[in-house]
């Protein structure tokens, strides 16, 4: 992360009265960071940072998307008693958030027998850019970043413009960089973007059985080929395995960031050098 950004967190985190680690004599000591359960490991290199920026000799074996054990030693600290405090919840923050995310990430990955998971902009504003890169170690496909990454025309968009007018304006204004989605809630909607010169289709909240009827009127029509098609809304861990099988090519979920759970990490001190006489 950029300095102003590590400044901020810290600055945000620590406030101006830090009176419960200014009050702890500043031994030497060392600490642990544990997983508390299994998943997978990301803000490997964030909570190093963090730790840098404090003066802490920081060591760990892992790197984004390691596979990690409950019990298992993410970090070896060896630091002032105060800065590993003060270090602490920030990077268990980094630590906990971006390694949830990863690992919600590999469960849909490993169901989803080879077809692409890719996240959304469903994110924390100001943290996308590391739950975007937590996604990335689990496995997954971070999709677009911002609305400048590709023109994606939504059901709004085609309320306000018309499909036809949306895919057409999309087309004289976008850069040759850029790819055109176009949202789609029937198979009706996802013939016409076909025809229409869409580059990605994605199918919103279409049930598995009507996309993979969609799937292969597109191939009868000669009109699959060259075309991304992606599949959105109302997939969960239960029923992924029914859309991965409709012949898709990639499936978003927003829950891969809205709805990920924490994983569960602690440090613990383990032995303290007193300078005291």
């Amino acid at each position: 992360m950029l300095l102003k950004e590590l400044e901020s967190f810290i600055e945000e985190d620590i406030g101006y009265n830090d009176v419960s680690c200014s009050i702890v004599p500043d031994h030497r000591v060392q600490a642990e960071v544990v997983s508390n359960e299994d998943g997978i490991a990301a803000g490997i290199s964030e909570a190093a940072q963090i730790f840098e920026y404090f003066d802490i000799l920081a060591t760990t074996d892992l790197t984004e998307g390691s596979a990690i054990k409950k019990d298992d030693t993410i970090f070896t600290l060896d630091g002032g008693a105060r800065s590993i405090l003060r270090a602490e919840r920030l990077a268990l923050n980094f630590l906990g958030r971006m390694s949830g995310i990863a690992t919600l990430t590999r469960r849909y990955v490993d169901r989803a027998n080879g077809v692409r998971i890719a996240g959304t902009r469903k994110t924390t504003p100001g943290f996308r850019k590391f739950e975007k890169k937590a996604v990335i170690a689990g496995g997954g496909d971070p999709h677009r970043f911002n609305l400048s990454d590709t023109v994606m025309i939504k059901d709004n968009h085609i309320a306000v413009l018309g499909l036809e007018r949306a895919v057409s304006a999309a087309r004289e204004r976008a850069s040759f960089t850029q790819k055109i989605e176009v949202e789609v809630e029937d198979m009706a909607s996802a013939i016409h973007a076909a025809e229409m010169g869409a580059d990605i289709i994605m199918f919103d909240n279409m049930a598995a059985d009507e996309i993979e009827k969609t799937i292969k009127t597109l191939a009868d029509r000669g009109i699959r080929d060259g075309i991304i098609l992606e599949a959105s809304g109302g997939i969960s861990l239960e029923n992924i395995g029914d859309y991965a099988r409709t012949g898709i090519d990639v499936i978003s979920l927003g829950a891969l960031t809205h709805s990920s759970r924490w994983l569960d990490i602690s440090l613990r001190i383990k032995q303290i050098q007193r300078t005291e006489k």
